[in-house]
């Protein structure tokens, strides 16, 4: 008998502990700032400092614009922009990227073959455009493996060199053989990021909210 009881309440302990993993959060990270991020957890948005707890006991670690560190269920998980954790550690079917209006515009961190870079969100640049400076640190040598091309700009016509870069990443997504174009001289300061990496996603803007789906 104590036989049994003891087996019955292994399997009600068992029981509990399932349903308390099943329970985990699902986090997800909408927007970073320096020592502060937005989360999504089960669906409702929290701007979080760091240290802070929010809904479901998730705390945030800490926080910079590149990644997040977030504490579930005294887990510890490392999320960058647009990427979430669970329970089941299932991966989000739709990439979407969320980011806030900053200095006037949408700022969002990625990789040109698989270097980081700062991309600015430009839907009126027809391509990836990036001055020479950055073409330089990055290591790529637009002079010897580009075409010389003339490009617009605001402030008129510029010379510029049409590349393909090998890869770029951006939330979670990765794209190879991507057209660009390095401008000569210093501008512009940011990365743009245009309309043929940004027609690969479904753009929704509210106020200050950018939100990026891939379409694949």
């Amino acid at each position: 008998m104590r036989a049994i009881v003891w087996l019955f309440g292994l399997a009600l302990l068992g029981a509990v502990i399932g349903a308390n993993a099943l329970a985990a959060p699902s986090v997800r990270v909408l927007a970073l700032f320096p020592g502060k991020a937005m989360l999504e957890i089960d669906g409702k948005r929290k701007v979080l400092a760091a240290g802070e707890r929010g809904p479901q006991g998730v705390r945030l670690v800490s926080a910079d614009t590149r990644e997040a560190v977030v504490e579930i269920d005294g887990r510890r998980e490392t999320l960058r922009l647009g990427s979430a954790v669970s329970a089941t550690y299932k991966a989000p079917e739709t990439n979407e990227i969320r980011v806030l209006k900053r200095n006037g515009g949408y700022f969002l961190d990625g990789l040109i073959n698989g270097r980081p870079v700062r991309f600015l969100v430009d839907t009126g640049a027809t391509s990836v455009a990036l001055s020479e400076v950055e073409a330089r640190r990055l290591g790529i040598q637009h002079r010897l493996e580009g075409t010389a091309v003339g490009v617009g700009t605001a402030g008129g016509t510029a010379r510029a060199h049409a590349i393909s870069l090998r890869s770029l990443s951006v939330g979670g997504v990765r794209l190879d053989d991507v057209r660009a174009v390095v401008i000569e001289g210093e501008s512009p300061r940011h990365v743009l990021l245009g309309m043929n990496v940004l027609s690969r996603f479904d753009i929704d803007q509210r106020d200050n909210l950018l939100i990026l789906r891939s379409k694949f």
